[in-house]
Protein backbone atom coordinates (compact mmCIF):
# COMPACT_ATOMS: atom_id res chain seq x y z
CA UNK A 1 0.00 0.00 0.00
CA UNK A 2 1.53 3.30 -0.92
CA UNK A 3 1.91 6.03 2.01
CA UNK A 4 3.01 9.23 1.50
CA UNK A 5 6.57 10.38 1.99
CA UNK A 6 5.50 11.97 5.63
CA UNK A 7 4.02 8.95 6.73
CA UNK A 8 7.03 6.88 5.71
CA UNK A 9 9.73 8.91 7.10
CA UNK A 10 7.55 8.85 10.54
CA UNK A 11 7.14 4.79 10.75
CA UNK A 12 11.32 4.95 9.65
CA UNK A 13 11.89 7.36 12.32
CA UNK A 14 9.91 5.21 15.05
CA UNK A 15 11.35 1.95 14.36
CA UNK A 16 14.85 3.57 14.48
CA UNK A 17 14.13 5.01 17.67
CA UNK A 18 13.04 1.50 18.82
CA UNK A 19 16.18 -0.20 17.59
CA UNK A 20 18.31 2.48 19.26
CA UNK A 21 16.60 1.61 22.54
CA UNK A 22 16.99 -2.17 22.47
CA UNK A 23 20.85 -2.02 21.77
CA UNK A 24 21.60 1.14 23.75
CA UNK A 25 19.35 -0.29 26.30
CA UNK A 26 18.18 3.22 27.15
CA UNK A 27 14.83 3.99 28.98
CA UNK A 28 15.05 7.62 28.51
CA UNK A 29 13.05 9.14 25.01
CA UNK A 30 15.41 9.92 22.41
CA UNK A 31 15.81 13.55 21.13
CA UNK A 32 13.41 14.19 17.65
CA UNK A 33 15.76 13.45 14.92
CA UNK A 34 15.05 15.97 12.11
CA UNK A 35 15.87 14.46 8.45
CA UNK A 36 16.82 17.43 5.58
CA UNK A 37 16.93 16.56 2.02
CA UNK A 38 20.64 15.14 0.92
CA UNK A 39 21.38 18.21 -1.17
CA UNK A 40 20.88 20.16 2.00
CA UNK A 41 23.20 18.15 4.19
CA UNK A 42 26.91 19.62 3.98
CA UNK A 43 29.46 17.10 4.64
CA UNK A 44 32.70 18.40 6.67
CA UNK A 45 36.03 17.69 5.14
CA UNK A 46 37.50 14.50 6.44
CA UNK A 47 41.26 15.83 5.40
CA UNK A 48 43.31 15.78 9.02
CA UNK A 49 44.58 19.62 9.29
CA UNK A 50 48.61 19.30 9.10
CA UNK A 51 49.86 20.57 12.39
CA UNK A 52 53.18 23.24 11.63
CA UNK A 53 56.35 22.64 12.83
CA UNK A 54 56.74 24.92 15.68
CA UNK A 55 60.53 25.46 17.43
CA UNK A 56 60.86 26.70 20.98
CA UNK A 57 62.62 29.53 21.40
CA UNK A 58 62.91 33.64 20.63
CA UNK A 59 62.66 35.53 17.31
CA UNK A 60 65.63 37.65 16.80
CA UNK A 61 67.31 39.84 13.96
CA UNK A 62 70.96 37.89 13.62
CA UNK A 63 73.22 40.63 13.09
CA UNK A 64 76.47 38.29 11.96
CA UNK A 65 79.91 37.79 13.46
CA UNK A 66 83.17 38.82 14.11
CA UNK A 67 86.48 36.71 14.57
CA UNK A 68 88.06 38.37 17.79
CA UNK A 69 91.47 37.48 19.83
CA UNK A 70 91.73 35.61 23.34
CA UNK A 71 90.64 33.11 24.99
CA UNK A 72 90.15 34.23 28.57
CA UNK A 73 86.91 36.46 28.25
CA UNK A 74 86.29 39.24 30.63
CA UNK A 75 83.19 41.28 31.09
CA UNK A 76 83.44 43.99 28.13
CA UNK A 77 85.14 41.55 25.94
CA UNK A 78 82.22 41.44 23.27
CA UNK A 79 81.33 45.45 23.97
CA UNK A 80 83.99 46.16 20.35
CA UNK A 81 82.51 43.53 18.13
CA UNK A 82 78.80 44.19 18.60
CA UNK A 83 79.67 47.62 18.03
CA UNK A 84 81.18 46.70 15.04
CA UNK A 85 78.07 44.71 14.16
CA UNK A 86 75.62 47.36 15.44
CA UNK A 87 77.87 50.29 12.91
CA UNK A 88 77.41 47.64 9.71
CA UNK A 89 73.69 47.69 9.90
CA UNK A 90 73.50 51.19 10.04
CA UNK A 91 75.97 51.64 7.35
CA UNK A 92 73.39 49.41 5.41
CA UNK A 93 70.89 52.61 6.21
CA UNK A 94 68.56 49.74 7.82
CA UNK A 95 67.73 50.89 11.15
CA UNK A 96 65.41 48.39 12.72
CA UNK A 97 65.34 44.78 11.08
CA UNK A 98 62.73 42.71 11.33
CA UNK A 99 63.35 39.38 13.34
CA UNK A 100 65.01 37.09 10.66
CA UNK A 101 66.03 34.09 12.85
CA UNK A 102 64.61 32.31 16.02
CA UNK A 103 67.50 31.43 18.74
CA UNK A 104 66.87 28.40 20.32
CA UNK A 105 68.51 27.40 22.91
CA UNK A 106 69.25 23.38 24.76
CA UNK A 107 71.73 21.60 26.08
CA UNK A 108 74.29 20.21 24.50
CA UNK A 109 73.28 22.82 21.18
CA UNK A 110 72.24 26.12 20.66
CA UNK A 111 70.34 26.25 17.00
CA UNK A 112 69.92 29.15 15.15
CA UNK A 113 67.02 29.16 12.66
CA UNK A 114 66.78 31.36 9.74
CA UNK A 115 63.34 32.31 8.73
CA UNK A 116 61.90 32.97 5.59
CA UNK A 117 60.91 36.56 4.11
CA UNK A 118 57.84 35.98 6.17
CA UNK A 119 59.64 35.50 8.85
CA UNK A 120 57.88 31.89 9.26
CA UNK A 121 59.40 28.95 7.96
CA UNK A 122 62.83 27.80 8.93
CA UNK A 123 64.69 27.84 5.32
CA UNK A 124 68.25 26.83 6.72
CA UNK A 125 70.00 26.20 10.40
CA UNK A 126 73.00 27.12 11.92
CA UNK A 127 74.02 25.16 15.23
CA UNK A 128 76.39 25.72 18.05
CA UNK A 129 77.62 23.11 20.67
CA UNK A 130 77.34 24.51 23.67
CA UNK A 131 81.09 22.85 25.10
CA UNK A 132 82.69 25.14 22.26
CA UNK A 133 80.81 28.41 23.63
CA UNK A 134 83.31 30.63 26.00
CA UNK A 135 81.71 33.24 26.62
CA UNK A 136 77.68 35.40 26.50
CA UNK A 137 76.51 38.13 27.57
CA UNK A 138 72.89 40.34 27.22
CA UNK A 139 75.09 43.90 28.83
CA UNK A 140 75.87 45.88 26.41
CA UNK A 141 76.28 49.72 25.90
CA UNK A 142 75.08 49.98 22.71
CA UNK A 143 71.72 48.50 23.20
CA UNK A 144 70.42 46.46 25.89
CA UNK A 145 68.89 43.78 23.29
CA UNK A 146 72.12 42.76 22.14
CA UNK A 147 73.10 38.97 23.21
CA UNK A 148 75.83 37.73 22.11
CA UNK A 149 78.27 34.77 22.43
CA UNK A 150 81.68 33.93 21.99
CA UNK A 151 82.58 30.32 20.57
CA UNK A 152 85.23 28.27 19.56
CA UNK A 153 85.07 27.73 15.55
CA UNK A 154 87.49 24.69 14.78
CA UNK A 155 88.50 24.99 11.17
CA UNK A 156 89.35 22.51 8.40
CA UNK A 157 92.94 22.26 9.48
CA UNK A 158 92.21 21.51 12.81
CA UNK A 159 92.74 25.10 14.40
CA UNK A 160 90.33 27.06 15.65
CA UNK A 161 89.11 30.56 15.69
CA UNK A 162 86.72 32.83 18.37
CA UNK A 163 84.28 34.26 16.78
CA UNK A 164 81.59 36.79 18.32
CA UNK A 165 77.82 35.84 17.50
CA UNK A 166 75.39 38.65 18.17
CA UNK A 167 71.67 39.04 17.43
CA UNK A 168 69.31 42.03 18.84
CA UNK A 169 66.21 40.52 20.83
CA UNK A 170 62.49 41.93 20.88
CA UNK A 171 63.47 43.85 24.29
CA UNK A 172 65.82 43.56 26.91
CA UNK A 173 64.25 41.20 29.12
CA UNK A 174 64.40 39.21 26.45
CA UNK A 175 68.41 39.22 25.81
CA UNK A 176 68.71 38.54 29.58
CA UNK A 177 66.34 35.64 29.53
CA UNK A 178 68.49 34.56 26.42
CA UNK A 179 71.87 34.64 28.88
CA UNK A 180 69.98 32.66 31.61
CA UNK A 181 68.93 30.27 29.34
CA UNK A 182 72.74 29.69 27.93
CA UNK A 183 73.80 29.46 31.39
CA UNK A 184 71.92 26.52 32.02
CA UNK A 185 72.28 24.97 29.01
CA UNK A 186 76.17 25.07 29.57
CA UNK A 187 75.55 23.78 33.32
CA UNK A 188 73.36 20.80 32.07
CA UNK A 189 75.95 20.00 29.19
CA UNK A 190 78.69 20.32 31.88
CA UNK A 191 77.16 18.19 34.43
CA UNK A 192 76.01 15.22 32.04
CA UNK A 193 79.69 15.33 30.53
CA UNK A 194 81.52 14.82 33.92
CA UNK A 195 78.57 12.53 34.76
CA UNK A 196 80.26 10.28 31.44
CA UNK A 197 83.12 10.67 32.25
CA UNK A 198 84.04 12.90 29.66
CA UNK A 199 85.00 15.68 32.02
CA UNK A 200 87.31 14.95 34.93
CA UNK A 201 85.54 15.81 38.03
CA UNK A 202 88.13 17.93 39.04
CA UNK A 203 87.58 20.29 36.16
CA UNK A 204 85.43 23.09 36.67
CA UNK A 205 82.86 25.51 34.27
CA UNK A 206 85.40 28.65 34.43
CA UNK A 207 86.38 27.80 30.55
CA UNK A 208 82.44 29.27 29.84
CA UNK A 209 81.73 32.70 31.44
CA UNK A 210 78.53 34.43 31.50
CA UNK A 211 77.29 37.68 33.28
CA UNK A 212 75.72 37.71 36.24
CA UNK A 213 72.10 40.42 34.73
CA UNK A 214 69.83 37.33 33.72
CA UNK A 215 66.90 37.98 36.08
CA UNK A 216 66.26 35.52 38.90
CA UNK A 217 62.73 35.25 37.18
CA UNK A 218 63.62 33.68 33.86
CA UNK A 219 62.28 30.69 32.48
CA UNK A 220 65.08 27.95 31.76
CA UNK A 221 64.97 26.16 28.61
CA UNK A 222 63.78 22.35 29.31
CA UNK A 223 65.43 19.41 27.65
CA UNK A 224 64.94 18.70 24.30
Amino acid sequence: MWQPATERLQHFQTMLKTKLNVLTLRKEPMPTVIFHEPEAIELCSTTPLMKKSTHNGYKVTYLGKVTISGTQFLSGCTESAVVGLWDRRALAQEEHLPANSLLEIRPFQVRLHHLDGRGETSVTMDTYQVARIAYCTADHCTSPNVFAWIYREINDDLTFQMDCHAVECESKLEAKKLAHSMMEAFRKTFHSMRSDGRIHKSGSSDEFATDDSAPDDSTPEEDG
